[in-house]
């Protein structure tokens, strides 16, 4: 799965995902940049 990352500011693999539910009850993921190391987050799909 990819996700934006601000840092490196393009798509990158997620590294380690996990599933997470958002205060309003909606699906996201969470995880690290594969490249630098920074955490991301992507809404919808998980």
């Amino acid at each position: 799965m990819e996700a934006y990352c601000n840092k490196c500011r393009k798509k990158v693999e997620i590294k380690n995902p996990k599933k997470v539910t958002m205060k309003n009850g909606k699906p996201a993921t969470k995880g690290v940049c594969g490249k630098c190391g920074t955490n991301v987050f992507r809404t919808g799909k998980s």
